[in-house]
């Protein structure tokens, strides 16, 4: 992977949203909710980043923002060469075309209003206008059959799905300009397991053929493990480790991420019933006003006095860095 060129480079972007109510007097500094918090990643052509992380880590806002549908405050989002984090969305119009998104909630994700067809069809009028409406009809067909929908169904609404069936016209609706990024915001999290499999196969399947990249997000580490080349653990907006997913899983090394992983279910049943889980204590810090040095440290078994000094940077190995000196020391 080091040889090639990264397709995304993403340099300490932080997101902070303003919190208006949340001062005593007007002349005080408005408060901010640190979302993200400084995270750097490259992703290259043909990988699959997996981004994992409890709820409010900043997951969704990290994905949102490196497609512009939220702004980040600081830092670079380089996509082949050209930084977006100073577009506006008109300046993102272009780079939508190759960076498309799967959203979490796929019946919300599609409008009620409009048949299937024309939910997939969409991208390709904004795009291709010049496309007839025969050869709209025949590429919207052709990215349904890929996609396992029947072409009967074409003219039916969101509502006469299943939340598998939606998913897929979610994912049709994303690649049908054939992107090169698909950023994937916890595509199967309100699927069933069975559904989850199959989407994810789908999703695999579809990025060997079309040469495609994606960033992954879920809280089911299970999942990540499956799809991912590399994996993103964060934390309150944070990054915590950043490794392959063979060499996360089978030696993880940050606190956090061993406590995550210590939850994941076992399919064989002694390793499962033998196995300790390691209970994170205390309450998730807020956003608003996080821990000073290392974020994780109020909860963290490791921390040391030195913990709250200074932010901690990855460190380690190209392929297994984490972000924790008391690691890295021992």
């Amino acid at each position: 992977m080091s040889e090639q060129t990264p397709l995304l480079k993403v340099r300490d972007v932080k997101v902070y949203f303003p919190i208006p109510k949340g001062r005593d007097w007007p002349w005080q500094p408005m408060p901010m909710l640190k979302a993200v918090d400084g995270v750097s990643f490259d992703l290259y052509p043909g990988e699959t980043l997996g981004v994992v992380g409890e709820s409010g880590c900043g997951k969704s806002t990290l994905a949102r923002a490196l497609i512009g549908l939220v702004k980040a405050r600081s830092g670079e989002i380089t996509w082949e060469g050209k930084n977006l984090a100073g577009l506006d969305d008109k300046g993102f119009h272009d780079v939508r075309r190759d960076i498309q998104m799967i959203f979490q909630d796929p019946l919300a994700s599609l409008n009620p209003r409009m048949t299937i067809g024309d939910i997939i069809a969409e991208p390709l009028r904004n795009y291709e206008p010049g496309l007839s409406s025969e050869e709209v009809k025949q590429r919207v067909r052709q990215i349904m059959d890929r996609v396992g929908l029947l072409p009967n169904v074409i003219n039916r609404y969101p509502h006469e799905f299943s939340g598998g069936q939606c998913q897929r016209v979610g994912i049709a609706r994303a690649l049908i300009l054939k992107p090169k990024l698909i950023i994937c915001d916890e595509p199967v999290s309100a699927l069933d397991v069975s559904i989850q499999a199959q989407v994810v196969n789908l999703l695999k399947e579809l990025q060997q053929e079309m040469g495609l990249s994606l960033v992954f997000i879920a809280h089911d580490l299970s999942v990540v493990k499956h799809i991912s080349d590399r994996v993103l653990v964060m934390y309150l907006g944070n990054e915590a480790e950043v490794a392959t997913s063979e060499s996360l899983y089978a030696n993880p090394s940050h606190p956090y991420t061993q406590a995550l992983l210590s939850a994941v279910p076992n399919p064989d049943p002694d390793l499962e019933r033998n196995k300790t889980i390691q209970l994170l204590e205390g309450d998730l810090p807020s956003p608003i006003n996080p821990p000073s040095g290392c974020v994780f440290r109020t909860r963290c078994p490791k921390a040391q006095e030195s913990c709250a000094k200074n932010k901690p940077e990855l460190m380690g190995v190209e392929h297994h860095q984490v972000a924790c000196p008391v690691v890295m020391a021992g």
